[in-house]
């Protein structure tokens, strides 16, 4: 197990994102929408902070509403779509929060608040899209980027995952979903200046969308009693093991270096 102690967010200084930091420097990065970046923005990922893949979660339906975001067009970095629902759908991270989840999830996770279900929703209806985001963290020769439309559930169940599979101390990972609960405001903001989140978003109230540790924590609590843990649960949806141990080096390699180790 990799074990750390709890750290200060390493928060990128980006003038189009408001969400973006550096989970495991060098090796795993994560954001809100991509879509206002600016070209020195793209210059700050890409050289100083090494990005060469970036995992868009975005539904194919925030993709054509919002367009695909500037990083497209540098020649060095790779996007992936890796949408965490099943089909079309304007639903975002953030009104997951205050939506209704259907009677099946309900029904299967009786008792479990309505986050904690959302973010179960994502392993069960899109497992192939976790799987590749994670297989494409481990065998990256540089920096992913990970992001949806607020950096918080979304981003935050596959940066978890990812994680927690590679034996990151659970300290950590908590802490790491917990980080995004500084910047809800300026999220908010961000999402309801645009039309495509707007009438989902707009009077909202921040603390509604707050990310808060028992969240994180029983989502990974029941990842492992009913689905064997992280790793297993990825491995039984295609991920090799020789990715899962590069995940595992390549965190380990970078976290122990890490000031804040």
């Amino acid at each position: 197990m990799v074990r750390v102690n709890p750290h200060t967010p390493h928060w990128l200084s980006l003038e189009g994102a408001v969400n973006a930091r550096a989970v495991v420097p060098g090796v795993l990065l994560r954001a809100d929408n991509l879509q206002s970046l600016s070209a020195c923005d793209i210059r700050t990922l890409v050289e100083t902070e090494g990005v060469k893949v970036v995992i868009d979660l975005r539904t194919d339906t925030e993709v054509h509403l919002e367009g695909p975001g500037p990083m497209t067009t540098h020649p060095a970095v790779r996007i992936e779509h890796r949408s965490l629902y099943p089909d079309s759908g304007g639903t975002t991270d953030l009104d997951a929060a205050v939506k209704p989840w259907g009677r099946e999830d309900e029904a299967e996770m009786p008792g479990e608040s309505v986050m904690v279900r959302a973010y179960a929703s994502y392993l069960r209806r899109r497992p192939d899209s976790i799987v590749a985001a994670v297989r494409t963290i481990a065998r990256a020769d540089g920096a992913v980027l990970v992001h949806c439309a607020a950096g918080k559930d979304r981003t935050g169940v596959v940066v978890a995952l990812a994680l927690d599979a590679a034996g990151v101390d659970r300290r950590l990972i908590v802490a790491d979903y917990v980080a995004t609960a500084e910047r809800v405001e300026a999220i908010l903001r961000r999402l309801v200046a645009s039309p495509t989140y707007r009438r989902d978003l707009e009077g909202s109230d921040p603390d509604v969308h707050r990310p808060v540790a028992e969240t994180m924590e029983r989502l990974l609590a029941l990842v492992d009693e009913r689905l064997g843990g992280s790793a297993a649960w990825l491995q039984t949806h295609g991920l090799r093991p020789d990715d899962l141990d590069r995940l595992a080096r390549r965190f380990s390699e970078r976290l122990s270096a890490a000031a804040w180790c």
